[in-house]
This record gives structure tokens, C-alpha cells and sequence, in this order.
């Protein structure tokens, strides 16, 4: 089954009918408990992920507030920017010279 076919089978209820007609009442039961192992998993991956978040987050205002009590600014922890040399000249051509 494609994922086209899953994407239709979610939005439309009646497109979900149509393929349930098709399994018996095992193997319907059976898919809604993959379904909702499925659904299960994706809750705790969303979850550890807002986690990590926030624990970013908090890191980066630690990081704000020192930096803020220690009286210094981003333009303080970036190093001088380095200049941009200028490209070789272009070779001379010697037979353009004659």
C-alpha cells in the first residue's frame, strides 16, 4: 500500500470504508492495534523531541544570563573578521605582447 493510499484512507472516511470492507474483522482488529502501537510510538518521539527542546532552550537562556552578568555581547565572543585578499592578477599574455 502506498503512502498516497494511507494519506486517502486518513483524510477520507469513507475511502476507509471502502478498503475495511475489504479485511475481515481479525485482520481489522489487528490493524488497530498496529495503528495504535504506531500511534503510541510517534507520542513518545514527539515527546523526547519537545524535551530535547526545552532543554535546549533552557541551556541557551543559562548561556544569555551569564554572558549578560558577565557584561559581555555576541559581537564580544566573534573573533575579527577576517579580510578578504584580493585574487592573483591575471597572467599576461606574452602573445598578445608581439
Amino acid at each position: 500500500m502506498s503512502t498516497d493510499t494511507l494519506e486517502r484512507i486518513a483524510r477520507n472516511k469513507n475511502v476507509a470504508r471502502a478498503a475495511a470492507r475489504q479485511l475481515s474483522m481479525e485482520q481489522l482488529h489487528k490493524l488497530s492495534e498496529v495503528i495504535g502501537e504506531v500511534i503510541e510510538q510517534k507520542q513518545q518521539e514527539d515527546h523526547k523531541r519537545q524535551a530535547e527542546e526545552a532543554d535546549k532552550e533552557r541551556k541557551l537562556a543559562e548561556i544569555r544570563e551569564a554572558m549578560s552578568d558577565a557584561g559581555l555581547s555576541m559581537d564580544d565572543l566573534m573573533s575579527e573578521q577576517p579580510r578578504k585578499r584580493r585574487g592573483r592578477p591575471p597572467k599576461k599574455d606574452k602573445e598578445r605582447k608581439q
